[in-house]
This record gives C-alpha cells, structure tokens and sequence, in this order.
C-alpha cells in the first residue's frame, strides 16, 4: 500500500470522484475522521436521521485498509467465538455474534439500497492445509452449530479441491453467506451515497488536533492545516492510519502489513479452473494466505505480514512466489500489480469500540477481519450517538491489553510472538 499506483484496486475503480480540502472553519453535529468504511457508514446512518455531518480525510477516501484489503467479507470477527466467550461471558458473545450477522445484512442492504457496483460475489472457505486443521474446522462447525445455530459446510478433501483446484487443502468450511467484494468501489459508493444525503468530505485534511474549550463533554473542535470544524460529537475513524490525534489509542493497536499480488487476466475458463464457483478462500495457518477471482479473472493472492512500514524487496516476486505454492499450475502467468498496506490488530484479536470522552467515539482493531465488522461498527457508533447505545456499549466491555513495551519495544516484542507462531503453522 505504500505505492497506491501499484494497487490492482485503484487501476479498476468506477469513480474517480473527488472532494476539496477544508478551507475554512465549519459547525455541524458531527465530525468523523476518516473515510473509509467505518468512517462513511457512521457518516451516512447519520445524515439519513437529519444530523449535519462532515467528514476529515487526510489523503483520498478509501487510501487506508478499506482500498487496499483483500475485500473477503466474513461472519464473525478475528477472535473466535470461544475467545470472545473468555473475554465477556456467553451472553455478550451471543449478542457480539448476532451483530457480526447483521453487520453482512448491512453491508449487502447497503449495495443494493445505493446500488453501488463493488462485485459482490457470496460465498468463502477457510481451508485446512494440514490433518490437525481438519480436527480445527470440525470443532468450529460443531460450535458454530451447536452454541450459535449457524449452518456451515463441511468439505472433505475431495470436493475441497473440486471447489479450489490445489493440491494443498485438505478440507474447507464453507460458509454461503459470507463473500467478496470490490473493497474500494464500495468505499467510493458509501461516500457518493453519504455526500448525496448531504455530508461533506473533505479530502487532503488531516486533522491535528482535538480541542474541548467548553469542558469534556462540551463541544469539539477539530483543526486542520487550513481549517476547522466544531461539531458536537466527533468520530475517530482512521484505525491503523489515525495519526495526530489518535494518541490515547495508539498502544491498544499495532499496524501489521500484508500484501496482495494481481495476476494478468486469466479469462474465464483458467479463473473457474481455478476456483470453480468465485469464492473466497483463506486458510487457517495463523499467518495466512488468502485469495479470490476479481470481476475480471485476475487471481487476487494476499498473506505475508510485515512490522516495518517499509514493504518487502521485490514484492510481485515474493507474492508471486507466494501464489505459485498454491497453484503451480500459475508458473508462467505474469503478476501484473502487487501493493501492500497496514491493518490495526489488538492483543486479543476482537475489535476495540470506546469513548475518549463523552462524546468522542472510536473503533479501530479489526484485526484484519474488517469489510463487514467496519460498516457494523459505523453503523453503531451512528446508533449510540442517536441515543441508542446498548449495542456499542456490548463491545466496548471487551478488555483490551497495551502492547507492553510502549512504542520503541512493542514491535520486536511482536515480531518474536508471530516468530512463534510461524514455528507453531510449520508443525505437522
């Protein structure tokens, strides 16, 4: 993500609409920063109950997570459902698992209400590559099943690889109504759909600052470079890429690269042959490859993470690489783009929704599970702002551990965490 003209994404997006810079000092009921997915959903669930909303991007809308990411839309959040039953008990777990559901509906509602064309294809499969990951999605699917009443496929070996043609999975669960989509043209639709119902945006308008002149639970004013805004609630939207004035919530989050490779357009025939019925797929190794057909049979091929905010040397090679221990059969298809970009990940893996003051609302750490659970959280910070707030509040009782070390230590201590883990996706 750190060469946006080498992203596959921005070469095929539908709109090329642009918004100004704020030049000159707003009042409006509520100013979200940010404009991707969680930021546009808060912004337009707003503006449809009557709220003047305005929204701050500091590069282009959808330049983070919500351009960049795999577009894998998936039920649940990161953390499993026996993690979050740890972490707040049965009960909240159920009522956190029945808004990942709705958070698919509302982000399916929204492409057909504003009729935004994002390539929204149902279906995804998380892949088994060795025996105990057989064992793992069984236990899933019978959790799944049994606690939470949610209908999943099991494949074995032989109709895993009739739906995906490697030689590497073993098994699948498979979930119909999870799928994929165009992450960028449906980050570009909400905010054609937000700025129609009247919320202004403003591009290249980082915010710097957060002041409460009249006490916290007074009005904020937001201040940019050429401009600001006074609004009476504000929304922290940015996630992994919220600078300046994301400080207090920097420590619960780290930034993890991961990359993407575009092959050359496969045509029809080669791209079923691959991936017989366009689903999602992902394996379950901690670090993970996963991968999709795009709308015009390129295979889009993600995995890799990276702790640097520089991207690998020679990227189209090693995500290329990458994608031809998948599929061999690929050896001489050109890699015709292939970018890399940051997603926020907490401790826990569950997403991190709160208040820095009473009305000052943030959710950021999705941990790379975000297309859907993004939309859910714009859509309940909308809500606890209305005055609705049962739902928002439900997650924000999940704890959240800092990264220990603080900023200097927190990298190297992560990078001998996933260390393990590499070492724990190797064993047999």
């Amino acid at each position: 993500m750190n060469d946006a003209n080498q992203n596959w994404y921005q070469a095929s997006r539908n709109s090329n609409a642009q918004y100004p810079p704020l030049t000159s000092n707003e009042n409006v009921d509520v100013c979200v920063v940010g404009a991707g997915i969680t930021g546009l959903t808060t912004a337009l669930h707003l503006a449809e109950r009557g709220y003047r909303v305005a929204v701050l991007e500091a590069q282009q809308v959808g330049f983070g997570a919500s351009g960049r990411s795999g577009g894998q839309m998936i039920f649940g959040l990161a953390a499993e459902q026996p993690s979050i039953e740890k972490l707040v008990g049965k009960a909240d777990a159920q009522k956190i698992w029945q808004a990942s559901l709705a958070g698919l509906d509302l982000l399916r509602g929204r492409i057909a209400k504003h009729n935004i064309d994002c390539s929204y294809a149902p279906g995804h499969a998380h892949v088994a590559i060795k025996p105990r990951h057989i064992n793992e999605l069984k236990h899933w699917a019978d959790d799944l099943q049994t606690h939470y009443h949610y209908p999943v496929e099991l494949w074995d070996k032989q109709r895993t690889q009739q739906e995906i043609n490697s030689q590497r999975y073993c098994a699948a669960l498979y979930d119909g109504n999870s799928g994929h989509i165009h992450p960028l043209n449906y980050t570009l639709g909400l905010a054609q759909a937000a700025n129609a119902t009247g919320v202004s945006i403003y591009e290249h308008s980082p915010a710097l600052s957060i002041d409460h002149t009249q006490g916290p639970a007074g009005p904020a004013t937001i201040t940019t470079a050429t401009g600001s805004i006074k609004a009476q609630f504000v929304v922290l939207a940015g996630n992994a890429y919220l600078a300046n004035v994301g400080d207090a919530l920097r420590n619960k989050i780290m930034p993890v690269g991961t990359y993407i490779c575009a092959t050359q357009p496969l045509g029809q025939e080669r791209a079923q042959a691959l991936i017989r019925n366009n689903i999602a797929v992902a394996d379950i190794n901690f670090v993970l490859d996963y991968f999709r057909l795009s709308h015009d049979t390129r295979l889009l091929f993600g995995g890799r993470v990276s702790y640097s905010t520089v991207p690998p040397a020679n990227l189209a090679r090693a995500m290329g690489a990458r994608m031809r221990a998948v599929f061999p059969q690929l050896h001489n298809t050109r890699i015709d783009y292939a970018w890399g970009g940051f997603v926020g990940i907490t401790v826990n893996r569950a997403p991190h929704f709160g208040r820095l003051a009473n009305n000052v609302y943030f959710a950021q750490g999705f941990s790379g599970h975000g297309i859907a659970a993004t939309g859910l959280a714009g859509k309940l910070m909308a809500d606890a702002i209305a005055g609705t707030a049962e739902q928002f509040d439900v997650f924000t009782r999940i704890p959240h551990m800092a990264f220990p070390g603080g900023r200097l230590l927190r990298t190297p201590a992560l990078v001998l965490a996933m260390a393990y883990y590499r070492l724990k996706d190797l064993l047999p």
